[in-house]
């Protein structure tokens, strides 16, 4: 909402306040500011000037040598514009000047003439945006245009515009207005909306135009004004100037009336060309199945029964809150019009918006939902301007259909509540002063509950914590202390699960990989990418109601199609080699959807491509456990799981339980991504990670007696485990094993077909006595037999 201060001055006195003091006290009391627009800031020393006299450049065909006159002396500028012309009024930057963007301009030589300054198109102004054709040519000026007057006050810039974000709760505000209150509550200065009187010429409305409502669920108020013997003619300059401050084009005075009355009350009108409705009648309907109407941009408009229209007897003339038709469109020829204000359904408004594929500034002010008690004030508004700008006489009266009037409601607060509520003690008579400042009268102020009378234009009052919102930003969030939380055993910090999540982002960023985010919401077809099962739980998922479309319209459950995109994505930006990591949530729907929200489990995914094996992933998972304290962990071989290699993937099981999966992406999901040829992704469940993780370190003193080494080499099949070999050693070994380490595994010429070697280094220990040779002898040919009879091993020699 682009808010001309000029303008809000009318009123609330506002003039003797720096631009960037009221943004940043407006932004402190609720309205936030997003950008301060102070226009024609930029340009300085740009004068009016007359064009005197015009040659062609002897040098260069396409520049022309103009003598110009600037009100103190005549100076010689060339320019390349071939719409200027002699005795012309334009914009001349002379020596030194500068323009919007930084530009500065300084006298200069162009083919061997010198030449003084420059001639100004609108777009240099930074007027582009207002001025039709700007960059066509030099922006020529009225002809009674002073000659040497500074532009800025000849085009009335240097107005303070200010940018505000108004948030869909307040459609209020979504006008100048609404503004205004904000602005007198938070500066503490009155507010002055002038009264409105219109001058009618003695004609009865009902003599020219009767109104049926017949869809009233979608229509809460409808009423209209005629006007006759119009002329349709430029607006005014001080109309022109604030509309375009406001961000909007003029076009004609009828239409420019509409959109200002708009801006300033927040309520959108139309108006029609009173001669083409038919049967001098409008009927508020639903359209019927398959009509069609040719809107103002030309194009025709399939409609269907869900949408509001205005219509006469024979043809609609407007889709309601939208945009209107062509039949009835204002033109030069118009000699009558009439004026419709309206309360429309918003969401009516928005499905048909939606449908139609456009929006409109009076259709997103309808979707927010307007006050239907200010359609009468903008529509007399209307009738107002129309006779000040003498665009036509206004018919006496007004034809209002309004029966079920909205009314103020009350809502009941106790200070004590509330200043219990924000942690404050602001005395009960500032509260209620805050609240009549903001139009909101309190009843019953001597009692301990007061009641608070809502203003209709305040729908997003509802509750006692609304009211409490209200006093708190008007009372300054500056002004209210920070509080410790108080109660028993509260200690500051992280706790357990943030600290583990923070150890693990350190190891798994320290590994070389990035931290990534994706959406939790996802597409179904997403599964079908990754091979799951048609059956799978996985398939299980939480749909949204109102989703925006397919892709966006489940919770996921698993994150391996997500970090699948991340790789692919960065595989087409010509990225060889990368790893990324997700430490994300999952959501899966419990049995009772009614009184329970869903089961949400954090997972952990790690993906990897390029320069890279299943080892180096294997590595960072066994990093993270060993930092978290999780020693006792196995990788047992999966071949069961559509979304891996079948010969190239494990499960990751700690003390037996399952919590997860590291393995190379099968061939197929690969093409399918148009990704690298070998990407590996491991899916490991986090919450149980946390759960298993010991931080609390526990350090042993260093060994008093010595160790003996003693190593083994095995012939096994190739399907052996050195996990199997492992959890031998470690029986048979009992309390004198310390280390296991596997340092060969071999297959070639010299093994036959279907074996491998493996070969271990095996430390022995005790914790009380020294080992003898003999001891540690008994207990390694125990395990070699162990090996040899539960695996078919064969010792090495």
């Amino acid at each position: 909402m682009l808010v001309p201060l000029k303008w809000l001055n009318e009123y609330v006195k506002i003039d003797d306040i720096d631009p960037q003091e009221f943004a940043d006290r407006m932004t402190m009391s609720g309205s936030k500011v997003e950008e301060v627009i102070e226009t024609g800031k930029e340009i300085e020393n740009v004068v009016t000037g007359r064009i005197v006299k015009i040659e062609k450049h002897p040098n260069a065909e396409k520049l022309v040598v103009c003598q110009m006159d600037v009100g103190s002396e005549t100076i010689q500028i060339i320019t390349g514009a071939d719409n200027v012309r002699e005795g012309q009024i334009v914009p001349v930057a002379l020596h030194g000047s500068k323009l919007p963007g930084g530009v500065k301009i300084k006298r200069g030589k162009l083919r061997g003439l010198e030449s003084n300054g420059m001639l100004c198109s609108a777009a240099e102004l930074g007027l582009g945006e207002y001025v039709p054709n700007a960059a066509a040519g030099i922006y020529i000026l009225p002809e009674d245009t002073k000659v040497g007057v500074d532009i800025k006050d000849v085009l009335n810039l240097g107005n303070a515009v200010i940018d505000f974000e108004i948030t869909s709760n307040r459609p209020d505000c979504l006008s100048m207005i609404g503004m205004a209150r904000e602005a007198s509550v938070t500066f503490n200065r009155p507010l002055s909306i002038p009264e409105i009187h219109v001058k009618e010429n003695g004609q009865d409305v009902n003599d020219f135009i009767d109104v049926e409502i017949k869809a009233k669920d979608l229509c809460t108020r409808y009423g209209v004004r005629i006007v006759r013997n119009v002329k349709i003619e430029e607006s005014p300059d001080w109309m022109k100037e604030r509309l375009k401050d406001a961000g909007v084009r003029p076009i004609n005075n009828i239409v420019d009336i509409t959109n200002y009355v708009m801006l300033e009350y927040g309520q959108p009108l139309h108006a029609f060309d009173y001669d083409k409705i038919s049967g001098k009648k409008i009927i508020v309907r639903r359209a019927k199945d398959g009509e069609n109407l040719k809107t103002l941009d030309g194009k025709d408009r399939k409609l269907d029964n869900s949408m509001l229209v205005i219509a006469d007897p024979e043809k609609p003339l407007v889709v309601a809150g939208v945009m209107g038709g062509e039949d009835s469109e204002v033109t030069e020829k118009s000699s009558n019009i009439l004026f419709e204000t309206a309360n429309f359904n918003g969401t009516s408004v928005r499905l048909t918006s939606k449908k139609l594929g456009f929006r409109t500034e009076a259709s997103s002010r309808f979707e927010k939902g307007i006050d239907p008690n200010i359609a009468l004030d903008a529509l007399n508004r209307a009738a107002e301007l129309v006779v000040e700008l003498k665009a036509g006489e206004v018919v006496s009266g007004v034809v209002d259909n309004y029966d079920n009037e909205l009314r103020p409601w009350t809502v009941d607060i106790s200070p004590d509540r509330i200043n219990r509520f924000l942690g404050t003690d602001i005395p009960k008579d500032k509260m209620v002063s805050i609240l009549e400042s903001l139009k909101i009268d309190v009843v019953d102020k001597d009692k301990d509950v007061m009641k608070a009378v809502i203003p209709t234009f305040r729908a997003d009052i509802e509750l006692e914590e609304d009211i409490a919102e209200e006093i708190a930003r008007i009372y300054g969030y500056n002004n209210i202390e920070s509080t410790r939380i108080k109660g028993e055993a509260l200690e500051g910090g992280l706790n357990r699960e943030q600290k583990i999540e923070g150890i693990a982002r350190d190891i798994l960023t320290g590994s070389g990989l990035y931290e990534t985010i994706t959406y939790s919401i996802v597409s179904p077809d997403d599964f079908d990418k990754i091979n799951i099962p048609k059956n799978s739980a996985l398939r299980n998922t939480i749909t949204i109601l109102n989703p925006l479309g397919r892709d966006l319209s489940i919770m996921r459950t698993t994150l391996i199609p997500s970090m699948l995109e991340v790789i692919a994505r960065n595989y087409s930006k010509k990225i060889e080699s990368a790893g990324f990591f997700e430490l994300g949530r999952v959501y899966w729907p419990l049995d009772d959807k009614i009184s329970k929200l869903p089961e949400e489990k954090n997972m952990l995914v790690i993906g990897m491509y390029g320069d890279c094996d299943f080892y180096d992933i294997k590595g960072c998972i066994e990093l993270l456990l060993q930092s978290l304290g999780i020693r006792k962990y196995e990788f047992k071989r999966e071949s069961d799981n559509a979304t891996f290699h079948p010969g190239k993937t494990a499960k990751l099981e700690v003390k037996r339980k399952n919590i997860g999966i590291v393995g190379e992406i099968h061939p197929d999901i690969i093409e399918r991504f148009d990704i690298p040829k070998h990407v590996y992704i491991c899916e490991l469940d986090f919450d149980e990670i946390v759960s298993l993780s010991e931080l609390d370190k526990h350090f042993k003193p260093l060994p008093k007696y010595p160790s003996i080494e003693r190593d083994m080499a095995l012939l096994v099949d190739r399907n052996i485990m050195a996990s199997e070999i492992e959890d031998i050693i470690r029986e048979k070994g009992g309390n004198l094993i310390e280390s296991i380490k596997l340092f060969d595994v071999y297959e070639g010429k010299q093994i036959p077909e279907g074996k491998k070697s493996i070969a271990y280094s095996i430390i022995y220990r005790s914790d009380c006595r020294t080992l003898k040779d003999d001891e540690v002898n008994k207990v390694h040919d125990s395990i070699i037999k162990s090996v040899e009879s539960n695996l078919g091993a064969q010792l090495r020699l």
